[in-house]
């Protein structure tokens, strides 16, 4: 019996394991970001790639903000340069990480976007600060 579901085959074991390795080399997740960070050591930056006001409302702790505009050459400097950014912005509706991750990767910077953003992260339960952007070096 056909349906949606096994309509078209599925693809072989090696290709499904080949496909998720590339797409988790672009992204995370709200919860193993939240447990990196929790870690003391998370081996990332995480950036919140919204504005200021909207950074200064609520954010994720630990996040720096740095929208997608801001990310120079000179500014990306003040990191090494095999330092890994986490960028999120407001949630799935919103193309900012898109827009962070493509900046950083064109400035020859490792890059994944946390999917979900701030949605994902209260779907999650996960505590948000509040107050003035920290500043952009950590």
């Amino acid at each position: 019996m056909t349906n949606a579901v096994t309509e078209i085959p599925a693809a072989d074991p090696q290709s499904v394991a080949e496909h998720y390795s590339r797409r988790l080399a672009f992204e995370t997740d709200c919860w193993d970001v939240h447990s990196a960070l929790q870690s003391g050591d998370p081996g990332f930056v995480l950036l919140d790639v919204r504005g200021p006001q909207l950074f200064e409302r609520a954010h994720v702790p630990g996040a720096i903000n740095l929208p997608h505009g801001k990310m120079t050459e000179r500014k990306m400097a003040e990191w090494p340069a095999d330092m890994l950014f986490v960028v999120y912005c407001a949630g799935p509706h919103c193309n900012g990480t898109d827009r962070a991750a493509l900046r950083l990767s064109r400035l020859g910077r490792k890059v994944k976007v946390m999917i979900g953003g701030m949605t994902g992260w209260a779907d999650e339960g996960f505590a948000f600060e509040s107050g003035s952007p920290k500043p952009q070096n950590s």
